[in-house]
């Protein structure tokens, strides 16, 4: 059963003086949130009875079911309503911001260069650090996802095993920051990466699936060897000639032509 932290006091606002006084159920959810953020209440625990809650903090019923809805709307708690369990802690990935951020690139008329702009800023960097800091047990990681693009390739499935192994990459450096932003940006990527391998002018020949594997071995190569500057410089020049040969027919497509 998972466990039950004891529960701190009621955060109180910062600011005395502030303008509007913030509502009871703002400070129980602060208080809870803040037991999320610090670990005190892990992923899959359970929040405390809900007459606990109510002792605990001196609310009202209305209150405490206000503040786990608040936290149930960031994504920190799952409800399943009747259940006698309560509330369970959700600790959220990235997905949890992708769709916002989808909708905020699509607003602003983002286009599909713009976003493999930001990639190639990102995805080296992240491949540097792998070698340079990440862990045996990472680069393992890497290599297996590396052998298993055969096999993707032969089933029809090679833009879901490569934009898997895009993610993965940033994943497995171990940059939380990194890590975050190319969450946000994995399903324009897949669904980007889906729609052009299926277009008639992007299909991938046998030549260019070797030289695809070619260079993810060259990678997996650098990384084991831990040649950070040189991991970078490789998957730097291989996003510049993928994205371009990805953005081909998609030059002026936007975010919202893909996602929406």
């Amino acid at each position: 059963m998972p466990r039950q932290e004891p529960l701190p006091p009621t955060i109180t606002p910062a600011t005395p003086n502030a303008v509007r006084s913030p509502k009871t159920a703002e400070l129980v959810a602060d208080t809870l949130r803040r037991m999320i953020v610090e670990g005190q209440l892990k992923d899959g625990d359970f929040l405390p009875y809900e007459a606990d809650l109510m002792t605990h903090f001196q609310v009202s019923r209305p209150s405490l079911r206000e503040a786990v809805r608040v936290l149930e709307s960031d994504r920190l708690v799952e409800v399943r309503r009747g259940s006698r369990t309560g509330a369970r802690v959700r600790v959220p990935g990235p997905e949890v911001v992708a769709r916002p951020a989808g909708l905020l690139l699509a607003l602003s008329g983002t286009t599909l260069a713009d976003v493999m702009t930001a990639r190639i800023g990102i995805e080296p960097y992240a491949a540097g650090i792998l070698a340079k800091e990440g862990t045996e047990r990472a680069h393992r990681e890497l290599q297996r996802l590396i052998d298993e693009i055969p096999s993707a390739w032969e089933s029809g499935r090679l833009a879901e095993a490569t934009t898997e192994l895009h993610r993965s990459l940033v994943e497995l450096s171990d940059n939380a920051t990194l890590t975050m932003i190319a969450g946000m940006l994995h399903e324009i990527f897949a669904k980007h990466m889906a729609a052009a391998l299926m277009s008639a002018q992007n299909v991938v020949s046998k030549a260019q699936y070797t030289k695809l594997i070619r260079s993810y071995s060259r990678l997996s190569t650098l990384v084991s060897a831990r040649k950070g500057t040189e991991a970078e410089a490789h998957w730097r020049r291989h996003m510049e000639n993928a994205g371009a040969a990805l953005l081909k027919g998609y030059e002026k497509t936007g975010v919202r032509d893909i996602i929406y």
